[in-house]
């Protein structure tokens, strides 16, 4: 912008200012706070959407077709159809891109309540919880792709509270959470195939190192990823431990036991509490004998930095979602749990940027 164009602008500026100055209810306008929100407001209604409109028109050069309104974030902006499909706003729309991504945002973090009073005190836009949760529902599949090949992934679950039909009491179901990479989460309500199909998606290598805790389940979906060949169970170090420090051994012998594992050296460990007998050692050998197979060198893959040996990357996972479907009194019905899991781990996967706007927009404008 030129000099001359910053001056022209800034005279423009100033007679729009005296007009809406006059116009609005100056005699309250007693704090900053005032000032602030007056200004928005009559930027909203009067000023931006006739800038977006301008912008609209002359980028797409042409005015044919039904006109219709769209809620934005530069307030309700005047599109036509031609427009529309030309700028990738899909048909029936009432709330442009951008506007509905901060709707998202906020309730992936939030109740949809606290979004709709979130959403009018960051932009004074009014939009209501009914309808940010309308938004949530409609969300499509948005599980990410990794970039580069898949060497690791830990899966674990998490609860989430139901809420009960005709009077009957909430019940607590799991979902399950795969992490890929350390880095992105995918989380599945009673759809185990889901979650194996998403894994096994991805370009993974060989080998595929896949961590899990003790729990039947979750080595039931570990045992559908990938080829068996090419696969590398391994029992999570911190919930070996976890199940070690139960038994009632002495310091001496934990601390055997603990340098055995570690180094992987599970049947010398079975033998040593076949010997001491202590209390637990029993229950404890019989654990080891069933994950025997995923009982590594852990001190070899740690050294080496190979891949993770606890699933901890997972067990974030899982909080992370939790910090928002278990929100205090917060009961779903299950058929909205699929939908707000995936909100979530959108946003925590960081899919819910400007960048990702954009992305969807240019793919519509292809498509159209």
């Amino acid at each position: 912008m030129t000099s001359s164009e910053i001056e022209q602008l800034k005279s423009c500026l100033k007679q729009v200012s005296e007009i809406l100055y006059n116009n609005c209810d100056n005699e309250n306008l007693e704090t900053f706070a005032d000032i602030e929100q007056m200004v928005r407001e009559q930027v909203l209604e009067f000023v931006s959407p006739q800038i977006g409109f301008f912008f609209i028109q002359t980028k797409t050069g042409t005015t044919q077709g039904k006109k219709r309104t769209i809620k934005s974030c530069v307030g309700e902006v005047i599109i036509n159809t031609k427009q529309a499909q030309i700028l990738g706003i899909e048909p029936y729309k009432r709330h442009s891109p951008l506007l509905e991504k901060c709707t998202l945002v906020l309730s992936a973090n939030e109740s949809y309540q606290n979004a709709q009073e979130d959403m009018f005190l960051l932009t004074g836009i009014k939009i209501g919880h009914s309808t940010i949760h309308r938004q949530v529902q409609q969300i499509d599949n948005i599980l990410p792709d990794m970039k580069q090949s898949l060497s690791e992934v830990a899966i674990d679950g998490g609860t989430i509270r139901l809420r009960g039909e005709q009077g009957e009491k909430s019940q607590w179901k799991e979902y399950k959470v795969g992490r890929l990479q350390g880095i992105y989460q995918g989380a599945f309500f009673q759809d185990n195939d889901s979650l194996i199909n998403w894994i096994n998606s991805q370009k993974r290598t060989r080998p595929l190192f896949c961590i899990g805790d003790g729990h039947d389940g979750v080595w039931n979906i570990i045992g559908e990823i990938g080829e068996k060949q090419h696969r590398i169970e391994i029992l999570d170090w911190y919930h070996l431990m976890e199940n070690l420090y139960k038994t009632e051994g002495n310091k001496h012998q934990i601390d055997q036991l603990k340098a055995y594992l570690w180094m992987g050296e599970v049947a010398i460990a079975i033998n040593y509490l076949n010997q001491e007998q202590f209390l637990g050692a029993h229950q404890f050998s019989k654990y080891l004998q069933k994950h025997q197979s995923r009982i590594v060198n852990y001190h070899y893959l740690s050294w080496q930095k190979v891949c993770s040996i606890g699933s901890g990357a997972v067990e974030s996972a899982v909080k992370q979602i939790g910090h928002r479907v278990k929100l205090t009194g917060a009961q779903w019905k299950k058929e909205n749990v699929p939908k707000i899991l995936q909100l979530r781990c959108a946003y925590l996967n960081g899919q819910l940027g400007i960048s990702t706007v954009k992305i969807q927009q240019s793919k519509l404008m292809m498509i159209n």
